[in-house]
């Protein structure tokens, strides 16, 4: 695969990461300064972060992510993504959002080292 494959395939396995709750393999996804912006709150740094997403996402979800646009400079790259996610908890939740990464090349391959959601649309 290319770079623009991994990366796009990195997007798609943040998605499954969350959906999975796998949240003990952050590293396969994450790098360990990572800083993320949410409706569901800010954080950075590996723990801090993946304490974030245990907290924000333990009722069924799916996050599905579509038309991945990037720019790769080197060992570095920005993407940008459409989000359409469900909570299905006791009452369900759609929310229509736009995703803005950044990744970067490691020794364990491409990884995201700064996620930032801003919410389109809700239908709870």
């Amino acid at each position: 695969m290319n770079d623009r494959e991994h990366i796009t395939d990195l997007i798609s396995r943040l998605g499954r990461w969350l959906d999975d709750k796998r949240f003990d393999d952050a590293r396969s996804v994450l790098t360990e300064d990572v800083t993320v912006s949410t409706p569901g709150g800010q954080a950075e740094g590996l723990e801090r972060v993946v304490a974030q997403a245990s907290r924000n996402h333990r009722v069924p979800t799916q996050h599905l992510i579509t038309n991945v646009l990037l720019d790769i400079d080197g060992d570095t790259a920005a993407a940008t993504a459409n989000l359409l996610v469900t909570f299905a908890g006791d009452t369900p939740d759609q929310q229509g959002e736009r995703y803005r990464f950044d990744a970067a090349r490691t020794p364990d391959g491409w990884r995201l080292r700064r996620i930032e959601v801003t919410p389109i649309w809700r239908s709870a």
